[in-house]
């Protein structure tokens, strides 16, 4: 079976929107993990879309770590705004549910990192994100989750791609680490100074890094 080029795909994506300027621009829904995640993407797409950031991840398991997160997404959306990168950039967050992670996650607590309970969380944190986008009325959906060495591009532009036939809206495939996207991510939380964190969130990645990091030092 050919592999899907995601950057290619969202290059055509990109182009039409181009040969079209002189309208309004579509509305980007865009399901963000972290601040860091979101700085390349927010700065690559924010003169295409008009972009809502959807902080949607009940998979982070502390509430401290949660809205560190939180607060500093918020912080540089206003930064990129007070900038006047491209399209003014919203934020919306969604509720802080982890009782829906844990309860995604049962009976996978054994499950190798980036396995079966990471699919599952990508749908959990997709569904939300297609939902609220259809009831937005954005033209398009999509994530940043895609920059992440660690994410499966395939698998989470194939759930997009299900949940985009089951809510009616378009999904903006991608694969945001090509053409040095995540290295841009680095360069970007060091200009403007953003928590970086070394895991996902959830209880499990946490776990995993603290056993890679003990391995390690074996």
């Amino acid at each position: 079976m050919n592999q899907v080029n995601y950057q290619k795909e969202l290059d055509k994506i990109l182009e039409e929107i181009k040969r079209s300027e002189g309208g309004e621009a579509p509305a980007l829904f865009l399901h963000s993990c972290c601040g860091p995640c979101s700085s390349y993407v927010l700065e690559y797409l924010c003169t295409f879309f008009r972009i809502t950031v959807f902080y949607f991840n009940p998979n982070i398991s502390e509430a401290q770590e949660y809205q560190k997160r939180a607060e500093e997404q918020k912080r540089l959306i206003a930064a990129y705004n007070a900038q006047k990168k491209g399209y003014p950039i919203a934020v919306t967050e969604g509720d802080y549910a982890p009782e829906r992670f844990f309860e995604m996650a049962r009976g996978l607590e054994t499950c190798p990192e980036g396995g079966e309970r990471c699919f599952r969380c990508y749908a959990l944190r997709l569904e939300e994100t297609a939902r609220r986008a259809a009831e937005a009325g954005s033209d398009y959906f999509t994530t940043t989750l895609t920059i992440s060495p660690l994410k499966n591009a395939r698998k989470l532009n194939e759930i997009g791609e299900a949940l985009s036939q089951k809510y009616h809206i378009l999904w903006l495939p991608s694969d945001f680490k090509k053409r040095d996207g995540y290295k841009r991510s680095i360069e970007l939380s060091a200009q403007y100074g953003l928590y970086r964190q070394n895991y996902c969130g959830c209880v499990y990645s946490q776990k995993h890094m603290v056993d890679s990091a003990q391995d390690s030092m074996v």
